[in-house]
């Protein structure tokens, strides 16, 4: 029923007749719709849909990774030169500086150096202290990715001991480097920060554009998977 008062229309429930008296009927609420789920994958460009919590390795290319490990800067971008020095470029100064420590590493442990941060051409490549402040959740992510690249690519999905400390240890020698020569660091900072004690390298670094950096990492790759089939 429609009535008028102080001037505003209002509506009131409707009346049905019930054993001779007038009743109101109790207004229904409309079902209220269940959450929707958000998204969790990510379309790749080699037309693969990439579950970002649940990665399989069967959904994992290695164009893709290199297409983003190429456009993704190393220092949130803060380097010197005309180009961001990339995480591809990095991957392959990893595997680099990991021969130059052990010229004898086996085949699969210079893959897997070359892949150590693979995860990363999803999640990006999140400075420390930014990592730090986020907790868990990214870093449950970034393992889950790269368990599932390891398996894509022949290597187990949690690398050995060995292995990951022989990695790390390039990985700082890259950092240092990166740091002191594109990141802006003393010397002395550096050393501080990354608790670095080793002898300065005379390797010099030279940010190059996306597209060589993606080129070196695949070079970089097929020399070594078809070392590895054979």
């Amino acid at each position: 029923m429609v009535f008028f008062g102080a001037g505003r229309l209002a509506l009131s429930a409707p009346m049905t007749q019930n054993a001779g008296t007038m009743t109101k009927t109790a207004s229904k609420k409309p079902a209220s719709a269940a959450p929707k789920t958000p998204r969790a994958w990510q379309r790749m460009l080699s037309g693969r849909r990439l579950n970002l919590v649940e990665p399989s390795p069967l959904d994992i290319e290695i164009d893709d990774i290199a297409l983003g490990l190429s456009r993704v800067a190393r220092w949130n971008g803060q380097t010197k030169g005309d180009h961001a020095f990339s995480v591809a470029q990095h991957s392959v100064l990893v595997l680099e500086l990991l021969i130059h420590r052990e010229p004898r590493a086996s085949k699969r442990l210079r893959l897997a150096a070359l892949l150590h941060d693979s995860s990363e051409f999803v999640t990006a490549d999140l400075i420390t202290p930014f990592k730090a402040v986020i907790g868990d959740a990214y870093k449950t992510i970034e393992h889950t990715v790269q368990a599932a690249v390891n398996i894509r690519f022949g290597l187990p999905a949690e690398l050995p001991a060995e292995w990951r400390t022989a990695i790390k240890r390039a990985d700082k020698d890259a950092a240092f480097l990166e740091a002191v020569q594109l990141a802006g660091f003393e010397e002395a900072e550096a050393r501080k920060v990354f608790e670095y004690r080793r002898p300065r390298s005379a390797r010099r670094l030279r940010p190059v554009p996306p597209e060589d950096a993606r080129r070196q990492f695949l070079e970089k790759f097929r020399f070594l998977t078809i070392e590895k089939e054979g």
